[in-house]
């Protein structure tokens, strides 16, 4: 399943066809290897997850091992994947870099709400969101909302 069709996206419908066809086996095979789209295309019940860039003989053997129960990922998403679990025991909070207004909007985004609804609940811009995000990402070193709400939940 790619990820770019026209009228459902790739992750839409592994979606609703997971609803129908619950054993049914799905395989991302796309060119995206950003961490919310990977992450949401596993959430929404793809089993492997492979880049279009990959040599014919590894998508041949991912497919073989989709078909044999495993779960094959390209080396790459398989380490955004083991990354997003990685929390260091002895590292000092992270979080401590972030003022209480950056912590209040962390927190709702991990709650689920877009960036519209935290700027209605606090009664600031999108645009002020936007910026408290920038800031965020730059004082946690990330990329991505899901990476900052993983150091959050992690680190709470």
């Amino acid at each position: 399943m790619d990820i770019d069709l026209p009228g459902m996206n790739g992750i839409d419908c592994v979606r609703h066809l997971k609803q129908l066809c619950p054993a049914t086996q799905f395989m991302m095979c796309t060119m995206y290897d950003e961490d919310e789209t990977v992450f949401e295309a596993l959430k929404a019940g793809a089993n492997a997850y492979i880049l279009k860039r990959s040599p014919p003989h590894k998508l041949l053997e991912a497919i073989t091992e989709l078909h044999e129960g495993g779960s094959p990922m390209s080396s790459t998403i398989a380490r955004k994947i083991a990354s997003s679990f990685h929390i260091s025991p002895t590292a000092p909070n992270e979080l401590d870099v972030l003022t209480p207004r950056e912590r209040e909007i962390l927190d709702r985004l991990s709650k689920g709400h877009s960036h519209k609804e935290v700027a209605a609940e606090l009664f600031v811009s999108p645009t002020t969101v936007r910026k408290h995000i920038f800031n965020i990402y730059e004082k946690l070193q990330v990329h991505s909302k899901v990476e900052a709400v993983n150091k959050y939940l992690g680190r709470k």
